[in-house]
């Protein structure tokens, strides 16, 4: 096997994010954020499908009753692929008006777990919420762009990204679910700020950085145990899939590059994929949706 990531659909994504893998549909969904649109492929990139989103939707996250729950500015909403209808779940952050969703999770109790973040990039008005159909809590603020929500297998250990910070973070999760002892996993040096994350089943930290070609995977401890390099600049997270949870899909972007940028790298924005030794952990499901 080969880990070069190969492109699996050049579609040149403004904003490519948000990469998950629908269990029971076993086909690939991701968002562009800034394009408006949700995606669907299968393994291989084919059976490809598109959907128009009414604002920059951050996450798109598959909902055991049907549909998905989609992060948009400021609410959650539910959205039904088959009628293309969308409906109100949750509203917040009223009093943070230049703010966008950015990163969402699905914890293994079916409650989503997501980070605000100012959409100019500029002030610290990012938090990280969780929401499990009836209570919204905060877990952690004064971020600028909030990202890479994921837990450990044992869900012990939570990660959550600060990109203008570098530094991702572990937190415990305690008994009653919330977090605790806040500390540095993993520092990103330069080139690139870290994207997204994902945790593959022996517990270690995929880190995608965007404009830092590559991907990083981190052992539970913070070692630093591969990097993937990329033919493009601008990485956002990775999710795993297909029969064995064996491959690693990867969103990427064009936004921020020059013409000349774009020229040199012709598949920026394009899903790619890449075979993992490791096999992912399965994704849950949000349980709220009724």
């Amino acid at each position: 096997m080969t880990t070069t990531p190969q492109c699996i659909w050049p579609l040149a994504a403004t904003l490519g994010e948000g990469p998950v893998w629908h269990p029971v549909e076993q086909m690939l969904y991701f968002v562009d954020i800034k394009g408006h649109k949700l995606h669907r492929c299968d393994a291989q990139g084919e059976h490809r499908q598109t959907w128009d989103m009414p604002d920059e939707t951050g996450f798109a996250l598959p909902a055991q009753a049907g549909g998905f729950v989609c992060g948009l500015a400021g609410k959650l909403v539910h959205f039904d692929p088959a009628t293309g209808e969308f409906t109100s779940v949750t509203q917040f952050e009223a009093d943070r008006p230049g703010n966008r969703l950015n990163d969402g999770h699905v914890a293994h109790d079916g409650a989503v777990w997501f980070g605000s973040m100012d959409n100019a990039e500029a002030a610290a008005s990012g938090a990280l919420y969780r929401y499990d159909g009836t209570a919204l809590t905060q877990h952690d603020d004064g971020i600028i762009i909030t990202n890479g929500p994921a837990f450990s297998p044992d869900r012990q250990t939570f990660y959550h990204t600060d990109t203008f910070g570098k530094t991702v973070y572990a937190f415990d999760v305690t008994a009653d679910g919330t977090l605790a002892n806040k500390r540095v996993f993993a520092t990103i040096e330069a080139p690139g700020w870290p994207d997204g994350s994902a945790v593959d089943s022996a517990g270690n930290v995929w880190v995608a950085v965007f404009r830092g070609a590559r991907v990083l995977c981190y052992s539970p401890a913070g070692e630093l145990l591969q990097t993937i390099a990329f033919p493009v600049p601008n990485i956002t997270k990775i999710a795993f899939g297909g029969p064995d949870l064996k491959t690693a899909f990867a969103t990427t972007a064009t936004k921020g590059l020059t013409d000349e940028e774009r020229a040199v790298a012709p598949l920026a924005g394009g899903v790619f994929a890449f075979p993992v030794d490791v096999p992912g952990l399965p994704q849950h499901m949000i349980g709220f949706i009724k």
